[in-house]
C-alpha cells in the first residue's frame, strides 16, 4: 500500500491547468515585448525626422553662413583699397566728374551718341 503526502495532492492537478499558468504569463511577456518595440520604433522613427529636420536646417544656416562671410571679405578689401588715394580719385572721376588740377577730361561718345 502507498501513502500518499501532501506533495501528491499538488501533483495531482491536472496537466492543462499549470500550461495554462504558464501559457499566460507567456502572453503577458510576449505583450510587454510587443509594446516595448512598439515604443521603440515610434520613438526611433520620431527623433530620425527630427534629425532630418535639423540637419536641412543646418545646411540652410552654413549655405547663409558662407555667403555672409564672403559679403564681409568683399567689404574688407573694399576697405582696404579705400585707404588707398588713388582708388578714392578714380571713383571721384567716375562717380562724380572730379578732376586734379590742370587734367583735361577726354570724353569718348558711346555708340548710342553717334546715331
Amino acid at each position: 500500500m502507498r501513502v500518499v503526502s501532501g506533495n501528491a495532492a499538488k501533483n495531482s492537478e491536472p496537466a492543462a491547468v499549470k500550461n495554462a499558468g504558464a501559457r499566460r504569463r507567456y502572453r503577458l511577456w510576449l505583450a510587454f515585448i510587443v509594446i516595448f518595440i512598439g515604443w521603440a520604433g515610434y520613438t526611433f522613427i520620431s527623433q530620425a525626422s527630427q534629425i532630418g529636420a535639423g540637419s536641412r536646417e543646418l545646411s540652410e544656416k552654413q549655405d547663409s553662413k558662407a555667403k555672409s562671410d564672403q559679403a564681409l571679405n568683399q567689404l574688407k578689401n573694399e576697405i582696404e583699397r579705400l585707404k588707398d588715394p588713388e582708388y578714392i580719385g578714380q571713383i571721384a572721376m567716375k562717380k562724380y566728374g572730379l578732376y586734379r588740377p590742370g587734367e583735361v577730361p577726354i570724353r569718348v561718345p558711346s555708340s548710342d551718341d553717334e546715331k
